[in-house]
């Protein structure tokens, strides 16, 4: 009873929590969403979450620690951003790029493609990782404090202002206490929930990984289609790199495999949501308190611990069972989602 009370009364902090584990998740399956409504299967999630984290860290690494030092300049916020930012989105498009290339045109299987493309993420990850490391002193001591600063920089007016409206409810904490790349990820839901459903591009998008051959003699261009939105998807998934090692773990790398674990959440939730961008949300917060309420219920086991970091999948795996049963389609995969197509046997 007394676990149960103290449960209880760390749940705000356990949502706080919840949101910031969230957020990385949701960044990697929002892009796959996109993705596989293209028709594309890309299970290089991890990977191109990889390529993202370590392309924003060492472009404000070398920026930071290198340039400014050696010019003896104060780094400046705004240009730690848009570089992280631009270094994020080019990476992680160019790992999208790479599967589009090689499942698209010269039509390999897209799932040996996405795996082998999430342990070549990996790999370039941890190699630059660990030359960072070595570059900076040591393991550990890869630091680039005025960039992580700002990605976790937040409105302390803002949240007292609610906080004393609200009380013991801290809602100002719970809603306006993180970094401004947790709201991008909300934006991104809402915006790409608009675009598959209400713009006449996110239809012909929909239709291209509903029926491929359809969409192709109707006159659109597939082959366009599934190259942006796998690029676009890929982009976005790596900003998901980019809030763990910045948002997450404040500025500094790690080889310990946690982006990859994180990515396989990612396209867990893909199907925890039912490919529906606005579901993700709650889905990822939803992961979040599943995955980290050990930490805050007294008296666990080490085999306990590893039982609650598999209920995010158990109840992935719940879902799957329920909407095959159901058999909604609003709730079913894209029809072609995973198929190559030929447009000689149209």
């Amino acid at each position: 009873m007394s676990g149960f009370m103290s449960f209880l009364t760390s749940f705000p902090t356990l949502l706080h929590s919840a949101v910031i584990f969230g957020t990385v998740i949701m960044f990697g399956a929002l892009g796959e969403i996109l993705t596989e409504k293209g028709g594309n299967l890309n299970l290089g999630v991890p990977g191109i979450m990889y390529l993202g984290g370590i392309a924003g860290l060492s472009a404000t690494f070398m920026y930071e620690n290198v340039y400014c030092v050696n010019a003896g300049i104060t780094p400046s916020a705004a240009v730690c951003v848009a570089l992280c930012l631009a270094a994020t989105l080019a990476a992680a498009a160019l790992g999208g790029l790479i599967y589009a290339f090689l499942t698209i045109t010269l039509r390999t299987n897209q799932n040996v493609t996405g795996l082998t493309l999430t342990i070549f993420g990996s790999g370039v990850g941890n190699f630059f990782g660990g030359s960072l490391n070595k570059l900076a002193g040591g393991v550990g001591q890869v630091k680039v404090n005025v960039t992580s600063e700002i990605f976790g920089r937040y409105s302390e007016k803002l949240v007292n202002f609610f906080d004393g409206f609200t009380g013991k409810l801290g809602l100002g904490s719970l809603l306006f206490s993180y970094g401004f790349l947790t709201y991008v990820a909300l934006i991104i839901a809402v915006l790409l929930w608009y675009f598959l459903r209400k713009t006449r591009t996110g239809l012909s998008l929909r239709s291209v990984g509903e029926n491929t051959a359809t969409a192709d003699a109707a006159g659109i261009n597939v082959t366009k289609y599934k190259y942006l939105a796998t690029c676009i998807g890929a982009a976005i998934s790596g900003l998901g790199g980019t809030y763990y090692v910045m948002n997450y773990i404040r500025g500094t790398w790690e080889n310990q495999g946690t982006i990859e674990a994180l990515g396989w959440l990612a396209v867990a939730l893909v199907i925890f949501a039912t490919w529906k961008p606005l579901r993700a949300i709650w889905g990822a917060y939803l992961f979040g308190v599943l995955y980290w309420a050990y930490n805050y219920i007294g008296g666990l086991s080490r085999s306990s611990i590893e039982l609650f970091k598999m209920l995010p999948y158990a109840f992935t795996l719940l879902v799957l069972i329920m909407v095959s049963l159901r058999r909604r389609k609003e709730d079913q995969p894209p029809s072609s989602l995973g198929l190559p197509y030929f447009r000689e046997e149209r």
